[in-house]
């Protein structure tokens, strides 16, 4: 099958690889669609110590189960499903303590293991989650990034008619804030330094936005700020405008490298929250419900799709910021679907 694969951090091959086959609990999915995030480019800068390389990408996808192992019962050969990359080990302690999340000894579809930037991909069959037959199917490539949105605000701790400010209208930023209208806040401000980003902010979601939070006009500042950019400015802006017993989510991905100042004082006198949200804990299966539900726009979210041969272009225009999501959308040849479904019926 044809794949993309990093074969060294800075190295991006689109070449032929063997064709999965599954284990007794796998299931092999042809790929419909494999959405691009930040993810994929701190893998191929060589940002991510755990990354295993050779390794084909990709993280967030659906797609269609066109084979499974003998000891697979939860999905069957024809459904579309998306899936959860996520695979903690399960006996650490802090899988132990329930924090899957922050296991010891993580392993992820598209970067410990093979992803879905490919034709086809294998995947363990209990994180594949099957989606309605009249979805549309590229959608599915947003279960993943808005799980890991609900998983920000179970950190928040949602209270109604809390006020928000978000700096970053990108796919994530614009995820969360329509997730905080629909969460019942009484506003949600917006901070983003690209223009062309702004009436679709306001369409979907935003109250007010603008390139700078000194143009709101706030001095008692917000219930809640949310950092989806990993900007070092952007975080340190965003401390500052956090109201007394407020609270701060660190949110976009940041590099290891980065250090942000701010006043321990403030921190301690005003009673701030502040508070990390690491990929996604419980929350799949909530956000596939909330994809399904319509809460969030996902016509809107999907602004690219290339195919799999021009996948450089993909990650050139994800880097660009002149999208939100991007996808690659890669199709298994008829002879190795249908040799797949031959072995699947087979036994």
């Amino acid at each position: 099958m044809k794949a993309v694969v990093f074969e060294k951090p800075g190295q991006i091959e689109v070449t032929r690889v063997a064709d999965p086959t599954p284990g007794a609990s796998d299931a092999i999915l042809k790929v419909e669609a494999c959405g691009i995030c930040g993810t994929d480019l701190h893998l191929l800068e060589g940002d991510i110590s755990s990354a295993r390389y050779p390794v084909v990408p990709g993280h967030e996808f659906c797609g269609e189960v066109v084979a499974v192992g003998r000891g697979v019962a939860n999905v069957k050969v024809g459904d579309f499903v998306a899936v959860d990359p996520n695979l903690p080990d399960g006996t650490c302690r802090f899988c132990r303590m329930g924090r899957t999340n922050l296991c010891e000894n993580y392993s992820a579809l598209g970067v410990t293991l093979n992803g879905a930037a490919a034709e086809l991909v294998r995947v363990p069959s209990h994180v594949a989650f099957t989606l309605p037959s009249d979805l549309p199917r590229p959608w599915g490539t947003l279960v993943e990034p808005l799980s890991c949105a609900v998983h920000g605000f179970d950190q928040i701790g949602v209270r109604l008619a809390d006020r928000y400010l978000i700096y970053g209208a990108g796919t994530m930023g614009l995820m969360l804030a329509q997730l905080a209208r629909h969460a019942g806040s009484a506003g949600v401000d917006m901070v983003d330094k690209n223009p062309a980003r702004f009436e679709l902010a306001k369409r979907l979601a935003a109250d007010r936005i603008a390139d700078s939070a000194n143009q709101f006009e706030r001095p008692e500042g917000w219930d809640v700020v949310i950092d989806a950019t990993g900007a070092v400015p952007a975080i340190e802006d965003g401390l500052r405008r956090v109201r007394r017993g407020g609270t701060f989510l660190v949110f976009g991905v940041a590099s290891g490298e980065a250090r942000v100042k701010f006043s321990p004082f403030d921190v301690y006198r005003d009673e701030i929250r502040i508070i990390g949200s690491m990929a996604v804990l419980n929350s799949f299966e909530r956000a596939l419900a909330l994809v399904v539900r319509g809460v969030i726009d996902s016509e809107a979210m999907i602004s690219h799709r290339f195919a799999l041969d021009d996948y450089q272009k993909a990650i050139d225009t994800f880097k660009s910021g002149l999208g939100l999501k991007i996808q690659v959308a890669p199709s298994a040849p008829a002879a190795v679907e249908s040799r797949l479904r031959a072995e699947a019926a087979a036994g």
